[in-house]
């Protein structure tokens, strides 16, 4: 599934049909993009989509937030981009969170490749001219 936005605007109205067409997908999330591509922004849309009501940012620097959401109970948010070796995902108990059944949204996985269960839905974000296409993808 592919989807287009112009400006933000639209931003929430694609997180819902995101959420919407995901709905029996896997519950861990790869979110691909090029520094500065939206991938935590989109984030932002799909927690607020799914009534969350903290603040959603980056966790860059604690590597994983927690938020909760009414319909869904606790959703987990990574960003994996300081990590320089897997081991270090080991560390923080990643495969807890990985296995808990919760929706795992996962910035920069790619640094974490063997560690990822073998039903993922990807998330790639690419900029094109003045729009970001979203295109979703099993893995």
């Amino acid at each position: 599934m592919i989807f287009e936005i112009k400006n933000l605007a639209e931003l929430p109205e694609v997180a819902e049909k995101i959420l919407n067409f995901a709905e029996n997908s896997p519950k861990v999330w790869l979110f691909q993009g090029e520094m500065g591509a939206g991938k935590t922004t989109l984030i932002k849309a799909l927690g607020k989509a799914l009534g969350v009501t903290d603040t959603i940012q980056s966790p860059t620097y604690s590597l994983v937030n927690e938020y909760i959401s009414p319909t869904v109970g606790k959703i987990y948010h990574f960003d994996l981009y300081r990590l320089k070796h897997e081991t270090e995902a080991y560390d923080f108990g990643i495969e807890e969170y990985l296995d808990s059944g919760r929706y795992c949204w996962i910035e920069w996985a790619e640094r974490i490749p063997n560690l990822l269960p073998a039903d993922c839905l990807t998330v790639k974000i690419t900029v094109e001219d003045e729009k970001r296409v979203i295109d979703l993808f099993s893995y």
